[in-house]
């Protein structure tokens, strides 16, 4: 298994790519020029060996998601949609500790907690009566977290805004697919390339939820504070579980039963990706490059961004 898998994310009008060093975000700026800002991963959360330790790396890669995430999302907001259309020069992107950063990335856990978790819990119980507090009502508590997955994705899809961030989501999976087959990071090469990934963060929701289902059934229903408490208290240890699933099924893909139970996590990709065109395709490539660079991985033949 690779020591280290590149990888990174959608932001508005462009992409961030996270390498082994740094951290590079690609914005396309309203003059249509490519605005590239790359940053050293300096963080001792990012250098601790216990951070790439298996289970604890995946809560890692959650507070590590949110964190630069935001920062980044921030940053393309700057550069994409400027408060001032004079400036010469976006701005930076806030420090982590920033109430700015700090307090968006709150809201969006607390959100998420309370819409994927806590919601689920809320209508079981207001269903009790009908389903009892057995295994039906942990089954239908886990089916009706799916559903609000699936029926959100679905949803935020329809926005014109979301659309083109799909867009970009699409454009950096084709570029990591390209890099990870070899390929040239040209235009016509990254194209070419699939939009779907084994390692997408569409996937790994969808596999915190199954890991959700089995492990609160395990529990069974204890009072409703320590059903509540379950459900906020054990995301991260269910986030460890569910990136080493997405690693190994990663790593196994060629297996024919690790294909097919994989399957349903790249259909749900078709919610979250759209396919890019060339521009969106050439952030991709200008942020997967600048890291590559930094880390001195670069392919044999040459690259055009």
């Amino acid at each position: 298994m690779p020591s280290f898998y590149y990888g990174g994310q959608a932001v508005i009008e462009g992409v961030m790519m996270r390498g082994r060093s740094s951290a590079a975000v690609a914005v396309r700026a309203p003059d249509r020029r490519v605005v590239l800002h790359e940053e050293r991963l300096e963080s001792q959360l990012y250098r601790s060996p216990v951070a790439r330790w298996p289970f604890i790396r995946g809560m890692v890669l959650l507070w590590e998601t949110l964190i630069l995430g935001t920062r980044m999302m921030l940053f393309a907001s700057s550069v994409a949609q400027p408060a001032d259309e004079h400036a010469e020069q976006p701005v930076k992107p806030a420090a982590a500790s920033d109430p700015r950063v700090l307090l968006p990335m709150l809201f969006s856990l607390a959100f998420a907690v309370t819409l994927f978790f806590l919601l689920p819990l809320g209508i079981t119980g207001l269903l009790s009566h009908w389903l009892g507090t057995g295994t039906v009502s942990l089954l239908f508590e886990g089916l009706l977290r799916l559903g609000i997955l699936i029926g959100y994705l679905a949803l935020i899809g329809r926005l014109p805004d979301i659309q083109r961030v799909f867009q970009y989501h699409g454009a950096e999976h084709k570029a990591i697919n390209a890099f990870e087959a070899g390929e040239p990071l040209d235009v016509a090469h990254v194209r070419a390339a699939s939009r779907v990934h084994t390692r997408c963060g569409t996937g790994f929701l969808l596999i915190i939820v199954v890991i959700s289902i089995i492990l609160f059934a395990l529990l069974g229903n204890p009072p409703l504070v320590w059903r509540v408490l379950s459900r906020i208290v054990l995301v991260p240890v269910i986030a460890g579980i569910g990136y080493e699933l997405l690693r190994l099924g990663a790593r196994f893909y060629h297996v024919p039963l690790v294909k097919m139970l994989m399957a349903p996590s790249l259909a749900l990709q078709g919610l979250t990706t759209r396919e890019p065109d060339d521009t969106q395709i050439e952030c991709a490539i200008t942020a997967l490059d600048a890291v590559l660079r930094t880390d001195g991985t670069l392919p044999a033949e040459p690259r055009a961004a």
